[in-house]
């Protein structure tokens, strides 16, 4: 099995900041791409910020300019760095990756459990 462990969610005021690390553990053969969504309550789960396939970072709009994805490869984690965070920005966030477990297996996705994220005005 695969696991996908987040932390470094919290409360933080408007206007402050917040780093997300989630570390993928378990048989891994590859992973191919590490990412964030996040789902607001009432809401529908929508993409925060991904690795693409070629390594390239892809943001939703609402969030270009103030978060930052980065990868640590050689420990299997992603991070998110969110800046200047709105109230608009509270949510659970979820960590995913596109797995390969071995040579022999398809890949797929896996999902941590999430970290809540809440910024009060």
């Amino acid at each position: 099995q695969v696991q996908l462990v987040e932390s470094g969610g919290g409360l933080v005021q408007a206007g402050g900041s917040l780093r997300l690390s989630c570390a993928a553990s378990g048989i891994i053969f590859s992973i191919k791409t590490m990412g964030w969504y996040r789902q607001a309550p009432g809401k529908q789960r929508e993409l925060v910020a991904t690795f693409t396939i070629s390594g390239s970072p892809n943001y939703a709009d609402s969030v270009k300019g103030r978060f930052t994805i980065s990868r640590d490869n050689a420990n299997n984690t992603v991070y998110l760095q969110m800046n200047s965070l709105n109230p608009e920005d509270t949510a659970v966030y979820y960590c995913t990756a596109t797995v390969r477990r071995t040579p022999l297996v398809p890949i797929r996705d896996y999902w941590g459990q999430g970290t809540q994220v809440t910024v009060s005005s």
